[in-house]
């Protein structure tokens, strides 16, 4: 798994944020688009790009999306 390649998909998950903004130290809960709607989305593509499961609760205590990709790539 590599961490752009996670970036990306992250990133295809918002449809308002500019995702060149974006950057694995980036702290997803302080966009201005995160909900809980993006939120279940980003699980869901965890599970169907590198079929892992994360759940609501592990993603919730993940500052960054380098921290996220952490757990994913732990799984």
């Amino acid at each position: 798994m590599e961490k752009n390649d996670f970036l990306k998909n992250f990133a295809d998950q918002f449809d308002e944020t500019d995702t060149d903004e974006l950057t694995m130290e980036t702290e997803f809960h302080e966009l201005e688009e995160w909900d809980s709607l993006i939120a279940l989305a980003v699980l869901n593509m965890i599970s169907k790009k590198y079929g892992k499961t994360v759940t609501f609760d592990e993603m919730r205590a993940c500052d960054t999306v380098e921290d996220l990709f952490n757990v994913v790539e732990s799984k």
